[in-house]
């Protein structure tokens, strides 16, 4: 095999290897350090599994497409807060009381707006002056936080709608409706980036973007809609999320960003553009929720989750980078 299929073939298994390593781990380690009597692969709690990795899991798939574009996204955990926000606060507000129950479609419509509209300003700076988008990005994710505690300083915006938390909470074939979300924008996501125009032209944009221009390619404006794609599904997941729980705090979303980057990464999508897929990052996003909920059953507090990823980040990096040079050097032979 040539050591260009060896690395392909590798980076697209290697997520799945990893997923089967941390089942048998954790459910081995599960039987002496767990302080739970409920086995690590309950089928209950591998559902509750799926349904907890729908908020990050439906931004990654956003971020996995601006990835591949050769870009990045800071701001969506101040771009969830804030359609967090619009969604709960927007239910209270004087001009919508009389619309009863039909209040839900109309604020998940102006938290959904929001998301694609602050999308939409990131990619219309980077689009219009060329900064880069981790600049743009990162002074959007201060910007955005900026917004969302002056709108109610550091109080939480509760309100509880139980038509919406009985949607939130049910059960279709023994999945939660969280779970049907991340699953139904995968798929879209997965259709958009393999069969269409839109799809073929990130990847080539994010692999040469000046041979994307010389090919008639329209960088610009195509970079601005994965910016409002990822708006909206920042948007789509406080929807979801928030639907259910109804109280949002000032700080939520906070590090979603690096939550995400690193499931993408782990998916085996580059960061530097051109390279990626959707299945992969679906399965970087269970890796990840699979190892906070197993560290998490077998006694591991939050510090020590957060440095287990943080050094499983860093390895996949690094074996990006030699894959990557071991491929570069075959091609020269």
């Amino acid at each position: 095999m040539q050591a260009g299929a060896l690395s392909n073939a590798l980076k697209k298994g290697a997520i799945w290897g990893f997923i089967v390593l941390e089942l048998v781990f954790f459910s081995v380690a599960g039987e002496y350090l767990s302080l739970s009597d409920k086995a690590f692969m309950d089928l209950d709690n591998m559902l509750l599994l799926f349904k907890q990795s729908a908020p990050i899991g439906i931004i990654a798939m956003g971020m996995t497409i601006v990835m591949i574009n050769g870009n990045i996204d800071l701001s969506v955990g101040a771009t969830f807060a804030i359609a967090a926000i619009i969604l709960l606060d927007s239910m209270t507000w004087p001009i919508l009381a009389g619309l009863g129950d039909w209040v839900i479609p109309v604020s998940w419509l102006l938290a959904l707006a929001a998301g694609t509209a602050l999308g939409a300003l990131n990619g219309l700076i980077v689009w219009k002056t060329g900064v880069d988008a981790f600049i743009v990005t990162l002074g959007s994710m201060l910007g955005y936080r900026g917004i969302v505690f002056m709108f109610n300083g550091e109080n939480p915006t509760s309100h509880l709608n139980w038509t919406l938390v009985d949607f939130a909470e049910a059960q279709v074939l023994g999945l939660h409706t969280a779970t049907w979300f991340l699953l139904g924008v995968t798929l879209a996501i997965w259709y958009l980036m393999t069969r269409t125009v839109h799809g073929r032209n990130a990847y080539a944009i994010g692999d040469n973007r000046e041979a994307a221009v010389n090919a008639g390619i329209r960088v610009g404006p195509h970079m601005m809609v994965n910016f409002m794609i990822i708006g909206f599904l920042a948007a789509l997941s406080a929807v979801v999320f928030y639907s259910e729980s109804g109280s949002v705090n000032p700080n939520d979303g906070q590090l979603y960003e690096l939550w995400v980057i690193t499931a993408v990464v782990l998916g085996g999508t580059k960061i530097t553009g051109g390279a990626g897929n959707i299945v992969g990052t679906f399965g970087g996003v269970l890796a990840i929720q699979l190892l906070r909920k197993g560290l998490g059953h077998i006694g591991a507090d939050t510090s020590t989750v957060n440095l287990v990823i943080g050094l499983i980040l860093i390895a996949v990096l690094i074996l990006d980078r030699q894959l990557n040079v071991k491929g570069k050097e075959a091609l020269k032979t």
